[in-house]
Parts: structure tokens; sequence; C-alpha cells
């Protein structure tokens, strides 16, 4: 039983670090979702996933301590933090770590992993970042912030991520962050399957001119963003891969298409390191919303696995430490 560890997932999104997650051994108890159209997604590609479209603010956790949790997970909203924003922090209303740390008090799990932006590191949240370390030490965790590139796990685009990681000491001793980097592939060995599915007859030559990883997709927020590859710089990167960033295509270009193709919604999901069947349900705006928004699974596979390695031996060695008191006692 202890290859299968429990979860809990707050701002689920379309589910890219519950899919990591899963993949890492972890069966989640409840997902947690405000928008609907990520909720759709989430069931229509787990039918058997626990998922509940509420805002964050009113699920309760107390009900889940008595079944001995073992990871409250999360990807808060960025905007408070986030270089495209204003940068509010705690006075944005969308910041959502007090109440994953309201979270972490009601179901005392034996670790906790929140994701965010790159931002989160800027100077300006060195307080809060250290306000939220101490909460976190004063109740009972050891804690390690840590910014990653999500290209050292293997997903085709640079996408920096802060990431913090809180675990009971008995469990914290063992974890180590992922040290072994995979070298991701390129936006056209990614995309050249659905960029020639349709015959486009320049798919080859367009497989070797988008020669590099992507730039970091964003999802924007329902006040900025839609259905485009992101701002001007964001654009101009995608132009050197010979993508046209101002908007998304319906389908993958067809024979006789010239010029730079667009990304479909489906394409974006690869780039972001989804499998081929995950499916992204809605509308093109908000389904592209999700994609932007979301973890690469790749990293929250690999970063779950430690998580769950660092929990199993910390098991082992209560076990091995009972035994011997019982032996000596």
């Amino acid at each position: 039983m202890d290859s299968i560890l429990k979860s809990i997932e707050i701002c689920a999104g379309a589910g890219g670090q519950a899919l990591g997650l899963e993949e890492a051994g972890f069966e989640h108890l409840v997902l947690v979702e405000i928008e609907k159209p990520a909720c759709d997604t989430l069931k229509f590609n787990r039918p058997d996933w626990n998922v509940q479209n509420m805002d964050v603010h009113f699920f309760d956790g107390t009900p889940y301590r008595e079944l001995d949790v073992d990871l409250l997970a999360g990807g808060v909203p960025c905007p408070p933090f986030s270089d495209a924003g204003l940068k509010l922090g705690d006075k944005d209303e969308r910041d959502l770590f007090p109440e994953a740390l309201r979270l972490v008090s009601e179901i005392n799990p034996k670790a906790v992993m929140l994701e965010n932006v790159k931002g989160l590191f800027n100077k300006d949240f060195d307080n809060y970042r250290n306000s939220i370390e101490k909460w976190l030490n004063d109740h009972g965790y050891e804690t390690d912030w840590r910014l990653i590139n999500s290209s050292d796990f293997g997903v085709p685009q640079l996408r920096p991520r802060t990431i913090l990681i809180a675990m009971k000491p008995e469990y914290f001793k063992h974890f180590h962050w992922p040290h072994k980097k995979i070298k991701p592939k390129t936006v056209g060995e990614v995309l050249y399957e659905d960029m020639s599915s349709q015959g486009w007859l320049f798919a080859e030559r367009w497989k070797q001119l988008a020669n590099d990883i992507a730039p970091t997709l964003v999802g924007g927020s329902k006040k900025h963003g839609g259905a485009d590859l992101g701002p001007t710089r964001a654009k101009k990167q995608w132009e050197q891969l010979f993508v046209d960033g101002k908007g998304l295509a319906d389908a993958p270009p067809v024979n006789g298409y010239e010029g730079m193709p667009r990304l479909t919604v489906g394409m974006a999901a690869k780039i972001q390191g989804f499998p081929a069947e995950w499916q992204i349900t809605g509308k093109k705006t908000p389904a592209y919303r999700q994609v932007g928004n979301a973890f690469p699974p790749p990293v929250a596979k690999s970063i779950g696995n430690n998580i769950k390695e660092a929990i199993i031996n910390g098991r082992k060695e209560q076990r091995s430490q009972g035994k011997a008191e019982g032996v000596f006692s």
C-alpha cells in the first residue's frame, strides 16, 4: 500500500499537475477548480476523479484530515506575482496562498507542493515568501523554494516556475530535488506529426525551421489575454520558429497552405507536455487559457516521484525505529 499515496489538489486547471502526480503514483481524493471549462476537461479525461467546481475560499479541508493525506498540491493563481501584471502580491484579490495555508492547517498533509511564476522570486516579494515559509515552519513543516525550468524536464519550452515544497521533518530529510536533466525536443520535432497530418507539403521544411524550444506559453486571465501566443515579444520569438503567434488555428495546415502556420489548442497542449490523448475541452479561447496556464505534467511527475520517495522512505524509517524500540524496550 506504500506505493499509492493520497493527494488533494486546488486550482487544478486543465489537469497538468494532477496528471503528472497520477503518473507519479498519487491517488487524488479531490480536485478543486473554480472554472467550469477546466472542470469539464478534467471530467472528460478522468470521469472517475472527484472534481469539485467551486471557489477554493469555500472548500473545507477539515473532513479530509482523518484520511491521512500525503500531499496537498496546487498551482495558485499567478497574476499577483507575474511580471506581466501589476505585481500586487498579497494585495491582489486573486492571491490564494492564504487559502492554501488554511487548507494545510485543516488537512495536515505530510507534504505540500505549490507552483507559481518566476516573478514570485522578485525582491519585491522576499518578505511575502518569508512570511509563508515562517508560517509553515511554525506549523511543523520544513520548506524549500526552487526556481526550475520546465525544459530541464523534457518540456519543449523554457517555462521557468517557482516551486515550494514543504514537508514534515521526518519526510523532508529524505527529499531531494530532481537533478537529472532531460533534453527537450524542438518545436518542429514535437509538432511535425500534427503539422503534416492534413497533407501540408511544407511540413518537412517547417520542421527544420522550427528547430528550437518554444517561448513560454501564457494563458492570460479572464481580464486579459485571448487565443494568441502572448505579448509582442513572445510573438516575435514564435516568428523565429516560423509560427504565427497572432492567433490559433482550428485545424492543421492543408496542402497548398502558404506562410507561417498557427498552432491549434492541441498543439499548444503538446508544447506544455500534455500527452496526445489528453483532450482540452471547450471553445478555443477558454480551452487555450487552460493550456497556457497549465503546470507541465512531466515536471509534476518528476517532482512528485521525489516527494513520494521521501514519504515512503520516511515511513520505512519510522517503522524500523518502532521495531528497534520494541526490541530494546
